[in-house]
């Protein structure tokens, strides 16, 4: 049994030679191939210097030869780090300062970017980072070797050895990477694997960001079965029925944004359903109206909802279709593996009772590089036993069966009006508003009132209105602001900082049709809603106020 990351790879070559391993649009290649490529990538980088520790960067989109690095990188003993292509280069700056690869690897105009940050990056990052960064060299990808018949490096690399440094998303200022040592990822990879079962026949489609753990994990995942990898570019996914037809997809992992594009395409798409047997889903709340969404497009597909978080991969997966026993719960903790909810004291609180979520286990990962202060904080260890604790900073409950139900961040627990909401609650109940595509709800801020937005094919007040005959009153937003789309982060999530820094004037459609709007009694107060001003929305961005 694999114990080591690259492990995985050399079992499925030898289990399933001519297989299809992996597949982008400029071809495929079968694990034989796979497993050559990623020989050759070892031994280029060994001749470069890279030796075991040392860290290794890639910012490559999501393309077969990201594949060979990773699994050459970790061949070579090195420590692999996936960047989004869609980093900015401040953040950019200081995660290559922070990282400090020996060696990187990009594409295109990202080749130079990199190139110009190792030469201006000394003179140019704050005093707090740990060390100067060095002159690394950094290669185009179109540099990486053909796959041959290289000797495999023979790396002396440990099961408690890191492979990768996975920086999480979100970051404003000093990067926060989490580090991940072989062992809890190959574990995490297995518990993972017992709960969806990938078969060795299944064709799964990647339209994930390899830089953001939920689509670098797909590759584990799939290899780990002896499958089939489709790999989508992220930056575009109009063309993905077609993949989903001409490639006869059967497991395709979405987050509830990419979810809600599929169904738009779908609706378009004349040709029979595709053959898709399994929807995985994680990164944000899973709402009703997709999930059905999805079963009606896609007969016989099944849905599992998961929960996890860069520190220990995952969480939570909910068997499949077990939404319909369970709405809304993301499943119960993996195998092996322990979730508890905290008070504020840190003392396990009851089924039914919300606090903070913690999580115990062997997948939870070793703290955050170059971070001891936030790794102690997240990363308690009990002095007596030994055993670390993560703890989330997500709020939920469990049930008596164990089934974990998420509410958020303590950010989106508040109280208005003497009654407790969450901002989870307000989103879901949002989003079973006929026509409301997406929801996103920013909590009560500095004096300021909580604020709705909604990407939506109906005027704000419109969704005020039947929304208030979902949620009791206090839970009604006095404000919603609709756009066309609500902005998102690289890895798919809902970007409320975004939306918090460039809050949209409130400008209030003209009062809707009787036909349309539903009876006088269901419509919140003028406190919630003032009469509407006579202006007309604004093409983009139509609000209530």
């Amino acid at each position: 049994m694999a114990e080591l990351l690259h492990d995985l790879l050399a079992e499925a070559a030898a289990a399933r030679p001519a297989a299809t391993a992996v597949r982008d649009a400029d071809g495929a290649w079968t694990y034989t191939e796979l497993d050559r490529a990623a020989d050759a990538c070892a031994a280029w980088l060994a001749d470069r210097g890279v030796r075991p520790g040392d860290r290794v960067l890639a910012r490559l989109g999501n393309a077969r030869p990201f594949v060979a690095l990773l699994f050459g990188a970790l061949r070579a003993g090195a420590v692999f780090v996936p960047v989004g292509t869609a980093m900015k280069r401040f953040q950019l700056a200081r995660v290559v300062a922070d990282a400090e690869p020996s060696l990187a690897v990009a594409q295109g105009a990202d080749t130079g970017l990199l190139k110009e940050l190792m030469r201006e990056l000394p003179k140019e990052l704050p005093k707090e980072l740990p060390k100067e960064p060095g002159t690394a060299p950094v290669y185009d990808v179109a540099e990486l070797p053909e796959a041959g018949a290289a000797p495999r490096t023979r790396a002396r690399v440990r099961p408690d050895d890191l492979a990768l440094l996975m920086y999480t998303s979100g970051s404003t200022s000093m990067p926060k990477a989490v580090m991940t040592p072989h062992r809890a990822a190959v574990f995490v990879t297995g518990a993972i694997a017992e709960r969806l079962r990938y078969r060795a026949e299944d064709v799964v489609l990647n339209a994930i960001p390899f830089s953001f753990d939920y689509g670098l994990y797909q590759v584990f995942l799939t290899v780990a079965a002896g499958a089939e990898l489709v790999v989508s570019r992220t930056d575009s996914h109009v063309g993905l029925m077609t993949l989903l037809h001409r490639h006869a997809v059967t497991v395709f992992p979405v987050v509830p944004s990419l979810a809600e594009l599929v169904l738009r395409l779908a609706a378009r798409d004349g040709r029979p359903a595709p053959p898709v047997r399994l929807f995985t889903s994680t990164g944000a709340a899973f709402n009703r109206p997709v999930i059905d969404g999805l079963r009606a497009a896609f007969p016989g597909a099944r849905i599992a909802p998961m929960y996890g978080t860069t520190e220990c991969k995952r969480i939570t997966v909910l068997e499949p279709d077990g939404d319909l026993d369970h709405p809304h719960s993301v499943g119960r903790a993996l195998t092996g593996t322990q979730v508890l909810v905290l008070d504020d004291a840190g003392h396990p609180l009851p089924p039914g009772e919300t606090g903070e979520i913690a999580v115990r286990g062997p997948h939870v990962m070793a703290g955050y590089w170059r971070a001891p202060d936030l790794t102690r904080e997240r990363f308690r260890t009990d002095p007596r036993t030994g055993t670390v604790t993560l703890h989330t900073g997500d709020y939920g409950r469990l049930d008596a069966d164990g089934h974990l139900y998420v509410e958020g961040r303590r950010d989106d627990l508040f109280k208005r009006r003497g009654v407790r909401m969450s901002a989870l609650e307000i989103e879901a109940a949002a989003l079973d508003v006929p026509g409301v595509r997406s929801a996103a709800l920013l909590p009560p801020a500095d004096g300021a009132d909580m604020v709705l937005y909604v990407a939506a094919d109906r005027p704000a007040a419109e969704v005020l209105a039947l929304l208030a005959e979902r949620l009791e009153p206090a839970k009604v937003p006095p404000v919603c602001h609709v756009r066309a789309e609500l902005p998102l982060t690289p890895n798919g999530k809902t970007d409320k900082k975004a939306l918090a820094a460039t809050p949209p004037a409130p400008v209030t459609p003209p009062a809707p049709s009787a036909s349309s709007v539903p009876s006088a009694s269901s419509v919140p107060s003028a406190s919630s809603v003032p009469p509407a001003p006579s202006a007309s929305p604004a093409p983009a961005d139509r609000s209530a106020a």
